[in-house]
C-alpha cells in the first residue's frame, strides 16, 4: 500500500511544519518539503517546532517547486487554494495521491494554480477571511483523503 503524500511548497513557519509532520506520522503519510523554506531543518528548529515524531515520518526534500511538479505532473495531484471552485470534499482521492499546499503568507504560485487548474480544490470558509492555518488545512485534507480510503492501516 502506497502512502498518502503531503506536499508543503516553501513552508515558512517551523511550528506549522512540525504540526504537519505529526499529522503525517499519525496517518502514515509521506511529507514532501519543497525549498526554499523559511527555516532550516536543524535539531534546534525541529525541537522548537515541538514535534517528537520526526523519526516516524518519511520526508522527501525538493530543491524547488518546478522540480517537484516536473517529477509528479502525471500523478494524481490536488492543489489546495482559495482560487478554486471545487470543494475538497467533492473530490475522490486515490491511494498515494499528492495533497499540495503553498506557503503560509501567499499560498501556491499563480503559475502552478493555472497549470494545474483542473486539480485545484478549496476548503470552504467565509469570504471575508483569507485562510486557515496551514497545519489545520493539511489536517482537513489529509483526513478526508484517509476517510475515503477507509482509514486503511489506522485503528
Amino acid at each position: 500500500m502506497e502512502p498518502l503524500n503531503i506536499v508543503l511548497v516553501e513552508p515558512e513557519i517551523p511550528q506549522n511544519t512540525g504540526n504537519i509532520a505529526r499529522t503525517c506520522a499519525c496517518l502514515g503519510a509521506r511529507l514532501h518539503l519543497v525549498e526554499p523554506m523559511g527555516f532550516r531543518l536543524t535539531d534546534r528548529n525541529i525541537k522548537r517546532a515541538g514535534c517528537d515524531y520526526w523519526d516516524k515520518v518519511e520526508i522527501v526534500r525538493w530543491p524547488c517547486a518546478e522540480a517537484f511538479f516536473e517529477a509528479h505532473e502525471k500523478d494524481e495531484l490536488h492543489l489546495f487554494t482559495g482560487h478554486a471552485n471545487r470543494a475538497y470534499c467533492d473530490v475522490s482521492y486515490g491511494e498515494a495521491c499528492y495533497l499540495i499546499f503553498g506557503r503560509e503568507s501567499r499560498g501556491l504560485a499563480p503559475e502552478f494554480i493555472e497549470r494545474f487548474s483542473s486539480s485545484c480544490v478549496r476548503i470552504p470558509m467565509r469570504d471575508d477571511l483569507r485562510s486557515l492555518n496551514l497545519s489545520n488545512a493539511v489536517a482537513i485534507g489529509a483526513y478526508e483523503a484517509s476517510r475515503q480510503a477507509g482509514f486503511r492501516g489506522l485503528s
